[in-house]
């Protein structure tokens, strides 16, 4: 038998449906994950974030600034959560209380007879002010 090392990855290809192939989209990113964990997938540099077309070289300081979100100022929060999850991964319980009580956002659905007893309240309350009005006249 042949050595690990000597194998070849599993292969696959990337199929991004309808999502637009801009450079330094995030469909690249997981690309890039998936490449950085092993899979051979067919792929070109110049659409990862970092690709400089003058160059044509990656620059990986770039990408991995982008990949661990220090464009967007989380960089430290994300490597405190990793080093966290490396110190102990395994997985806790949230000290957080479940809700008292569900939410609604929409309007509870009403029986037969709820119905029907609104809607004769309702005629009831036209009537009544339809006889105010005959009474005004």
């Amino acid at each position: 038998m042949e050595p690990a090392e000597s194998r070849r990855p599993f292969c696959a290809l990337l199929d991004v449906g309808l999502i637009r192939t801009t450079t330094g989209n995030h469909v690249f990113g997981a690309l890039k994950g998936a490449l950085d964990g092993g899979l051979d997938i067919p792929h070109s540099d110049k659409r990862f974030v970092g690709f400089y077309k003058e160059k044509k070289e990656l620059d990986a300081e770039v990408h991995l600034k982008y990949a661990f979100g220090g464009h967007n100022g989380i960089e430290a929060l994300y490597k405190k959560v990793h080093a966290a999850i490396q110190a102990d991964p395994t997985l806790k319980k949230s000290d957080k209380q479940p809700p008292k009580e569900h939410k609604r956002y929409n309007l509870k659905k009403l029986t037969y007879e709820d119905r029907k007893a609104k809607f004769i309240s309702r005629v009831a309350t036209l009537n009544s002010t339809a006889d105010n009005n005959e009474d005004d006249e």
